[in-house]
């Protein structure tokens, strides 16, 4: 797909974690699936979906530099501007719409770990984004959903619909105008994701079909799954 309408395109990825949780040594955007770090396949995902999109990369401060030594072991020379990350997610994502100048923009912002976000979904979400402000990439669950309520150490659950429940991916796509302003906002723990920043505002959303392997890299188990996932998305 190519930028075919007035407006510029740029990608915010995200790839603040320092790795805490996970129990690596290094942050697992860092680590590699197949051979090249989670992280490189990522940004060349994105780069391969929209010609001339424009990547904004945020990063802890501290692994600023050894970003920079990967980009050099594995020949990655996809041109890209390095921010730092934030406290917080909403942070770090401020800090890489301030680092666009451009005023008349879709910007989209995607995990980091999200190596196997399909083509199609990131060129349908920015296309949605363009048409009607916003757009968010999301699948209904495979499995058996049930609504619970704790009272009195007694759970009280019921089943609803699957196709009434979605699971929310990346990338989440707006018109830079919203965007901003919607991140103008104070920080509220309430904000779990970009959407749930924009809809504050009073926003309604508009999903698009995701892809089921657009898995957010979490845990170990993920990195094994993520390594069977490489021979579907061989370079």
């Amino acid at each position: 797909m190519q930028c075919s309408s007035s407006k510029s395109y740029y990608m915010i990825i995200v790839a603040g974690g320092k790795g805490l949780r996970f129990g690596s040594e290094i942050p697992k955007q860092f680590l590699p699936i197949g051979g090249k770090p989670i992280l490189i396949r990522t940004i060349e995902k994105i780069r391969q979906s929209i010609e001339g999109i424009k990547i904004i990369l945020v990063l802890p401060k501290e692994y600023i530099d050894y970003w920079q030594l990967l980009c050099t072991e594995y020949g990655f020379f996809i041109d890209h501007k390095v921010v730092e990350s934030g406290q917080e997610r909403f942070f770090s994502v401020k800090n890489g719409i301030d680092a666009i100048e451009e005023e008349n923009a879709i910007i989209g912002i995607h995990d980091g770990v999200r190596p196997f976000v399909g083509l199609e979904v990131v060129r349908e979400t920015i296309r949605i984004a363009e048409k009607l402000g916003n757009a968010i990439p999301a699948i209904n669950p495979v499995e058996t959903i049930r609504f619970g309520k704790k009272e009195n150490s007694i759970y009280s659950t019921s089943t609803f619909s699957r196709d009434e429940v979605w699971l929310i991916q990346t990338p989440q796509c707006f018109d830079s105008k919203i965007l901003r302003k919607a991140y103008s906002q104070s920080f509220d723990n309430t904000f779990t994701d970009d959407a749930s920043v924009v809809e504050n505002l009073g926003y309604g959303i508009n999903l698009v079909q995701g892809n089921r392997e657009n898995i957010k890299i979490t845990t170990p188990l993920d990195i094994i799954y993520a390594e069977i996932l490489i021979d579907e998305f061989k370079d």
